[in-house]
């Protein structure tokens, strides 16, 4: 797991009064977690008390989850807003505002992913109205945001046609937390190698239950079925 994340199986070496240096392993890991996921489920019943829907969008840089949320923002029926992670920037936030939707942005700087507390203080300053549709778009990398619950309804994995088929056998934890996989840029498929059979039968074979939709952001098709996919987690 990475440094930044505070997590992971730490050896810390302790020199006693004696002089003699003893190394304890300290399993950092599950304190962060289990802290994250004690705020994860205060973010859920608050978002529950106030009707909110909120979708933990991941990907790798580059799939298109942007592109994605814009065309999200100018189609879905009910009000939409986004939280925005991002090391460095507020670019996605302008460009979601500029689709018409409330945006906060959440810089990590050298952190992966973006937490519960994270999460939280973004939904208080969001301040979305009650029914609304919030989506996070979760820092970009296919490892750390998937071990990080933030009290959201749904995890998506978006993953655009040129980065291979291959990403599920080599990213197994993303794909097994996924409640859907958004297979983004199939406008593309004519000009790339990219089997779809076989990235959905690798994601199953990791996660029996999760859903695959071949879409393209940039075109609109079977953006429709995503949008269904959408209203179905409304409480």
């Amino acid at each position: 797991m990475c440094s930044n994340c505070g997590c992971g199986d730490s050896d810390v070496r302790v020199t006693a009064p004696d002089g003699h240096t003893h190394t304890h392993t300290l399993d950092l890991e599950i304190a962060v977690l289990a802290k994250n996921d004690e705020l994860a489920a205060a973010n859920r019943a608050w978002l529950h008390e106030w009707s909110l829907t909120m979708v933990n969008v991941m990907s790798s840089p580059g799939a298109g989850k942007t592109t994605l949320l814009e065309h999200t923002i100018g189609s879905f029926p009910q009000p939409v807003g986004v939280i925005e992670g991002d090391q460095e920037t507020s670019y996605d936030a302008q460009r979601i505002r500029q689709a018409g939707a409330l945006a906060v942005q959440v810089n990590t700087g050298t952190g992966c992913h973006l937490d519960a507390a994270m999460t939280r203080h973004a939904l208080d300053e969001l301040a979305p109205e009650a029914g609304s549709l919030v989506i996070v778009e979760n820092v970009g990398n296919l490892v750390c945001p998937a071990l990080f619950d933030l009290g959201e309804a749904a995890k998506v994995v978006v993953i655009s046609v040129t980065e291979g088929d291959d990403k599920p056998l080599k990213y197994p934890h993303m794909f097994t937390a996924a409640d859907l996989v958004l297979v983004n840029k199939t406008d593309l498929l004519p000009y790339v190698d990219f089997d779809l059979g076989r990235l959905t039968a690798d994601a199953r074979r990791l996660n029996p239950d999760v859903e695959v939709l071949a879409v393209s952001a940039r075109t609109g098709e079977n953006t429709a079925a995503w949008h269904t996919w959408l209203d179905r987690l409304s409480p």
